[in-house]
């Protein structure tokens, strides 16, 4: 593994946190939000995790832990971990108060009603938001890291996707610093911050578990994080996708998005 791959991995895995700002810059300069496109875009998102999590991790986890542990065993293993990535990242959503969850839709006329008048409150409410997807992004960015380090076009991929998904946090985490501060450039700072979990996750991720690289500990690696994407596809943007707009636009960007990985995993093969 060389350090063009590694410090590929890690520009990829800093795009994809770095993408709350734009949901933050949205929520300051759009007057109302584009629900159809955001309901499009999240389905498409869950739909590039779905597909390459099932096709493309879970049987590349599962390959590698075969080959190395024998079938049985090797089959096992990667059941395990891919259902320890979703117990993971299902502890992690429980461990976050309810009101301070990321994943609550917000939309930018926010920017001018349905808040509360208590500026602490909204700081509060903004701090904790930020707090709350710095700690989801830290998976988050070790799995777009991971992919990335084995499978480059793959862990593009996962990155557009993983971008896509922080836009609305940006709006979710913006909204209430700004009306606490009245600083736009602070809730811009706030919100762009939180998404630095997902690089801060990659490197300790990789710091970590950099001594003990093997096939085996890559293969468990890569069936966790097929994990962590199916549960926050099902979870998050899903459900998201469907309070943003219409049924049929979330399943008609969910399809989308799983062509479309279908299509680039077919070019790159």
């Amino acid at each position: 593994m060389d350090w063009n791959t590694i410090a590929f991995a890690f520009g990829l895995t800093l795009f994809a946190g770095l993408s709350t700002g734009v949901g933050s810059a949205i929520a300051f300069f759009a007057k109302k939000t584009n629900t159809g496109f955001l309901s499009l875009a999240l389905g498409f998102s869950a739909g590039v995790m779905i597909y390459v999590s099932f096709v493309e991790i879970f049987a590349k986890a599962k390959t590698e832990l075969v080959l190395e542990l024998g079938r049985t065993q090797g089959y096992w293993v990667t059941v395990a971990a891919f259902f320890g990535g979703i117990l993971l990242i299902a502890i992690i959503d429980k461990l976050i108060p309810s009101m301070e969850n990321p994943h609550e839709v917000h939309k930018v006329e926010e920017m001018a009603t349905d808040l509360p008048k208590d500026k602490s409150k909204l700081m509060r409410m903004g701090l904790f938001t930020a707090l709350a997807i710095a700690i989801h992004n830290f998976p988050e960015g070790l799995a777009t890291f991971t992919a990335a380090l084995t499978d480059p076009h793959l862990g593009i991929a996962i990155a557009v996707a993983i971008a896509i998904h922080n836009v609305p946090e940006g709006i979710a985490v913006s909204i209430p610093i700004y009306y606490a501060t009245g600083s736009r450039k602070k809730a811009f700072w706030f919100s762009l911050s939180s998404g630095l979990a997902e690089p801060v996750g990659a490197i300790i991720g990789f710091l970590v578990l950099m001594p003990f690289l093997s096939p085996v500990i890559f293969g468990v690696l890569f069936a966790g994080v097929a994990g962590i994407m199916v549960f926050i596809s099902l979870d998050e943007l899903l459900p998201a996708a469907e309070e943003y707009g219409e049924h049929h636009l979330s399943i008609y960007g969910l399809i989308a998005g799983m062509g479309v990985m279908a299509f680039s995993l077919l070019m790159f093969a």
